[in-house]
């Protein structure tokens, strides 16, 4: 299986988490890293191009920074112009069923944190929903999100292990079946 990692963090050089992320992802077979952030720093997506990645592969995973809730402004952007009808869903709009759509986010905040009734009121797992809603509607199958949480006070060790961890879950993980 062909994994396409479109990593959308604004500055993936300062970034200990995602920088480190994407050094492991890097030596692996059958996985294309691809930063949208880097590929296009005045924010003009070639539409074309990003569709073209898509079809290659035959898994997708959005990697990027919780910000506030959602995903890093280029990211949305990028969903907005890539997933266009006619291409990704409604008439004609079939290259994307079948596919699988994950996401591996970094977290400021604790696991605790994103708890019902914790300080941000709601699991990751709620607050993540739209990720799935996107691959519902574009008739990819959607697989658990991989995330890492406290990452200001994540220690060498951690980062060690999240590397390793995040690895065997693209290795493992399966699609999540929504009745």
């Amino acid at each position: 299986m062909k994994t396409l990692i479109i990593v959308a963090h604004p500055d993936l050089q300062a970034s200990r988490i995602n920088r480190a992320w994407v050094e492991e992802l890097s030596k692996q077979e059958n996985v294309t890293v691809h930063s949208l952030y880097n590929e296009y720093p005045s924010g003009a997506i070639d539409v074309k191009h990003e569709q073209e990645l898509l079809d290659s592969h035959d898994r997708v995973i959005f990697q990027y920074p919780f910000y506030f809730y959602s995903t890093p402004p280029l990211l949305t952007q990028w969903f907005n112009d890539v997933l266009e009808v006619g291409w990704a869903f409604g008439p004609g709009g079939d290259h994307m069923r079948g596919k699988q759509i994950g996401i591996a986010i970094s977290a400021g905040g604790t696991a605790a944190a994103y708890q019902d009734g914790g300080h941000n009121l709601f699991t990751i797992q709620d607050l993540t929903k739209p990720m799935a809603s996107i691959a519902n509607y574009v008739h990819a199958d959607y697989l658990p999100l991989f995330v890492l949480h406290g990452v200001n006070n994540v220690t060498d060790e951690e980062l060690a292990a999240s590397r390793a961890a995040y690895v065997n879950h693209l290795a493992a993980v399966e699609p999540v079946v929504y009745k």
